[in-house]
């Protein structure tokens, strides 16, 4: 398994995966309500918890701390400026709202509204676990908090979660994803490679999440794919990915900017990884005049850019 302050993509190697393949490949064949909610729960749980770092101690401590719940979780959030033009920022799996201080810090200083949130079992929120729905929850609740976003910045399995969110009411007028998520198919065939059970444990837990996850929602399985229906986002896409990326292959974000066609611009990096492309001077850079720009200017395909 990855380092447990990592983000989450491929979600690897789990410890004592042998004896976890086998029991769960056993139970499915028997019980297949116990190894959904198994193969779930094992699916949502965080790989720890990754903590603050120095160099985002300044501004956190400088941001209106706010609460909300989502399916009886207690959530913290996070508020910069003075309420006009808000961006929502987006962490990923494993991760935390601070890791993306560098967008708010530049944000701020164009005079936007940064608002973030620590999911479930992420950062400062507590519990131990989180999931796709709730994320899309937080994100509608902070919506309806703040208006229509400016922007949405996400990272990882944040830009799967926030594309969901978007396509389901939330609006935002430009989406930047970085290192992103873009095919929940995609992301369940790295956790069933990295666990090693079979298909009849997949149909358990997606059984699982559409009976009890999200019972009132029904197909939700197959809408959560970040590259599906994209014309329901209605918003100009700047995607960043690195082409040695060890948790999200860049094939999650060549599918996301062939999903939405013109609309979208994909630049590909080269050694800044999954996690030192939030970081990288040029890529907040970019990224923030494209947030900023005046409205209609054309897309680029993809380029490359050495990091």
């Amino acid at each position: 398994m990855q380092n447990p302050q990592d983000d989450r993509g491929d979600p690897g190697m789990y410890p004592m995966a042998p004896l976890i393949r086998t029991a769960l490949n056993a139970t499915a064949r028997v019980a297949p309500g116990p190894a959904g909610r198994w193969a779930f729960h094992l699916f949502v749980r965080p790989l720890g918890r990754a903590r603050l770092k120095p160099e985002e101690q300044a501004l956190f401590a400088a941001a209106r701390i706010g609460r909300l719940q989502v399916r009886g979780k207690d959530v913290v959030t996070y508020a910069w400026g003075d309420g006009r033009r808000p961006v929502l920022l987006v962490h990923g799996w494993s991760s935390r709202a601070s890791r993306l201080t560098a967008f708010a810090e530049a944000l701020l200083a164009r005079g936007y509204s940064p608002v973030a949130f620590d999911a479930p079992g992420h950062g400062e929120s507590p519990g131990r676990s989180s999931n796709i729905v709730e994320y899309r929850e937080i994100i509608r609740q902070l919506h309806a908090r703040h208006g229509d976003f400016d922007a949405v910045v996400a990272h990882s399995f944040g830009v799967l979660a926030s594309l969901f969110a978007l396509r389901e009411g939330v609006r935002t007028a430009r989406f930047v994803g970085i290192g992103g998520v873009g095919s929940f198919d995609l992301l369940i065939k790295g956790f069933q490679a990295g666990l090693g059970v079979d298909d009849r444990v997949l149909r358990c837990m997606r059984d699982h999440v559409e009976r009890r996850l999200a019972p009132s929602e029904p197909g939700i399985w197959d809408r959560l794919g970040a590259d599906r229906e994209p014309g329901e986002l209605g918003a100009p896409v700047l995607l960043f990915h690195d082409e040695g990326d060890d948790m999200v292959p860049l094939v999650h974000s060549r599918r996301l900017a062939r999903a939405h066609g013109d609309p979208a611009r994909l630049v590909v990096t080269r050694g800044l990884g999954h996690r030192r492309i939030l970081r990288d001077p040029e890529v907040v850079g970019e990224a923030v005049e494209f947030l900023t720009a005046p409205a209609g200017e054309p897309s680029e395909g993809e380029r490359a850019v050495v990091g």
